[in-house]
């Protein structure tokens, strides 16, 4: 029997072979699968080469 490979989403990798993260996201109340990851690393190279920073803020509250 074979495993099914999960492919990180940066670099491709299976990433069950890593330390894997696996995302997910809310899409009409229910979750969803983002993208899994070999490690954090993977993770936060992807953010930066998509921009998923760029005018994204959370709530800072105002003093």
């Amino acid at each position: 029997m074979s495993e099914s490979v999960t492919e990180c989403a940066y670099c491709g990798c299976d990433v069950h072979r890593h330390d894997p993260v696996f995302v997910e996201e809310v899409d009409g109340g229910e979750r969803v699968s983002a993208g899994a990851f070999c490690n954090y690393a993977c993770l936060s190279s992807y953010i930066d080469a998509e921009g998923l920073t760029i005018g994204a803020t959370c709530e800072v509250p105002s003093e």
